[in-house]
């Protein structure tokens, strides 16, 4: 019979362990994301010019970048149909 094999998991990251400096910095961090000031200014202008309609997705490990992607016409308008 053949054994399964579990790995588990890392413990969830959890802001009530961070010392003090590192608590104030993940809170200017959640207010970026709320605030959707993640991308750079020109970032943000070369969407504007590109017109694009989707979704940006970033993996992000021990504060580095790991992955990043783009889906295109992710979002539809009121009629149903693909915004592009």
């Amino acid at each position: 019979m053949d054994k399964l094999t579990v790995e588990a998991s890392p413990a969830p990251f959890s802001p009530s362990a961070l010392a003090p400096a590192e608590d104030s910095l993940f809170a200017e961090l959640r207010r970026k994301v709320r605030h959707s000031e993640l991308l750079s200014a020109s970032t943000v202008k070369l969407l504007e010019r590109l017109r694009f309609s989707g979704r940006l997705s970033l993996k992000v490990e021990n504060g580095r970048i790991l992955k990043s992607g783009y889906e295109e016409g992710y979002f539809r308008n009121r009629e149903g149909r693909l915004m592009k």
